[in-house]
């Protein structure tokens, strides 16, 4: 190899003879060498370069990338042989943050593969309109597909019918105008069931025209979430329906306590037109009795019949209405005419109120809206609140006479109020805040479900039960929304 080229070649080179012992440099060795003896030149070189000279002139080829590290230099050396002089050039060049960069570059390369072929989830690449570029080897796991199978294909193909349409179509928008996505759905496995999955998504956009050019996905398995899921929503539907057939069986032990209650009332209203019709009856006999001696006994006997059919259509009403107050089964809620109800609840305790001289004032709305609810339920919790009423105006008021304030009235926040104002001694601070306690009660022979029961059986319809101490007596407030739909959803979540 001519001198000159050793000279004035800009990276650092040594000749070597055939045991690899340095015999001459260029001037970019002997500066690297820093006035060092050249046969300190080995120190830059490989540590096996004896083996490689040999084999350089044995073999008669050139070695290059030869890797050697020197303090914290790394160096790539080039070893071309000489057979005639059995001499060896080696060719030095420094690549320290080359070769560092690339042994990075490996070990993310080596890192990715890892986590590719061994991660449970799928990680798959595509086409803007969902072809297979790639798939990991978790396709097969998940959805029995080897990569290979997949590469080519429309995803589209595995959805289920009745998500595709929608999943795609949110699924591009997204990815247009965001570049990420990610989105629930069902997606057929290849021996034929479907399985839940959840796919996140990320567009790569064309660097100049930001166009979607490919989509990257990582895909799971959450078919035993989605299906715990359901589990629970439907033990949660269980114990739900478990726990409003157990309110309705208070509420309906509830009327019978009331209705029993208030069985003197019930008895002297049935026994009134019980009565009248005997009357009318035995007056139509004596006419009928009578009948060639007086002309206008046919009259008289009509008259009786029409008004004895008068009496018995309301006993029988009072005794429909009776029935209707017991029904047990299903909550029907539906619309209601609030002043129907509230006259269905006043004239099931108006005898106990008479008796105790007590009068009942109503005040309604001109126009009361229709509220959603179940009749028989409103119409208790309403004939709970008025005998509350008429026992603490009986106990404040002994053998004289008080009133009560029933109203009913539409609020300005669009639902509709009924209160009740008794004179009654009221209730202290403490006892406010027990009210609507569960078993909590100041009479002697009370069992303290029914202000508690009320305010559940309200809640249910989707408004609220409260008291207010006024400076005389208490108001009890009973909230109703006139939304059917809020109060129906309500209904559906209790």
């Amino acid at each position: 190899m001519p001198v000159s080229l050793l000279l004035h070649d800009p990276q650092p080179t040594v000749v070597l003879d055939a045991e690899g012992l340095p015999l001459t440099a260029n001037r970019a060795m002997t500066t690297l060498l820093a006035g060092a003896p050249l046969g300190q030149a080995r120190a830059w070189l490989p540590h096996n370069t004896p083996e490689l000279v040999r084999s350089c002139l044995q073999q008669a080829r050139a070695i290059e990338q030869v890797e050697a590290q020197c303090t914290a230099q790394l160096w790539l050396w080039t070893l071309i042989p000489d057979v005639a002089s059995q001499c060896v050039v080696a060719r030095g060049r420094e690549a320290s943050e080359e070769l560092v960069a690339g042994r990075e570059a490996a070990k993310a390369r080596r890192l990715y593969r890892l986590i590719t072929e061994n991660t449970t989830d799928l990680i798959s690449r595509h086409t803007p309109d969902g072809r297979f570029l790639d798939a990991s080897p978790a396709s097969w796991t998940l959805l029995g597909y080897w990569p290979e199978a997949l590469r080519g294909t429309q995803a589209q193909r595995l959805f289920h019918p009745q998500d595709l349409a929608g999943v795609m179509l949110e699924a591009r928008d997204a990815l247009h105008v965001e570049g990420y996505h990610t989105m629930t759905y069902r997606i057929r496995h290849q021996a034929g069931h479907y399985l839940w999955f959840e796919t996140a998504s990320r567009a790569i956009r064309e660097t100049y025209t930001g166009d979607v050019v490919e989509v990257v996905s990582v895909s799971r398995d959450i078919t035993p979430r989605v299906q715990a899921e359901e589990n629970r929503r439907r033990l949660a539907d269980v114990v739900e329906a478990q726990k409003r057939q157990h309110q309705d069986e208070m509420a309906h032990t509830a009327r019978l306590v009331t209705l029993g209650e208030l069985a003197s009332g019930i008895a002297h209203e049935i026994n009134q037109p019980l009565a009248a019709v005997v009357n009318y009856a035995h007056a139509s006999q004596r006419y009928l009795q009578n009948l060639a001696n007086n002309p206008q006994a046919v009259e008289r006997v009509a008259e009786g019949l029409e008004r004895i059919t008068l009496h018995a259509n309301h006993a029988a009403e009072v005794i429909k209405r009776l029935r209707g107050f017991l029904r047990k089964g299903r909550r029907n809620v539906q619309a209601l005419d609030v002043g129907e109800v509230i006259r269905q609840a006043v004239s099931l305790c108006a005898w106990e109120a008479s008796a105790r001289q007590i009068s009942i004032d109503q005040q309604l709305a001109a126009s009361v809206p229709r509220v959603y609810a179940d009749r028989v339920l409103l119409e208790q919790v309403l004939l709970n609140l008025l005998r509350n009423a008429i026992e603490a105006n009986h106990e404040q008021h002994p053998g004289s006479p008080s009133r009560l304030l029933l109203r009913a009235h539409p609020l300005s926040d669009g639902r509709l109020q009924i209160s009740v104002h008794d004179q009654g001694p009221g209730v202290s601070d403490e006892q406010l805040e027990q009210l609507f306690t569960p078993f909590y009660t100041s009479k002697a022979d009370g069992l303290g479900l029914g202000l508690s029961m009320s305010r559940s059986i309200i809640e249910g319809f989707g408004g609220e039960l409260y008291a207010q101490p006024q400076p005389e007596g208490l108001l009890v407030c009973c909230i109703l929304p006139l939304n059917g739909s809020i109060t129906q959803q309500k209904q559906e979540s209790i």
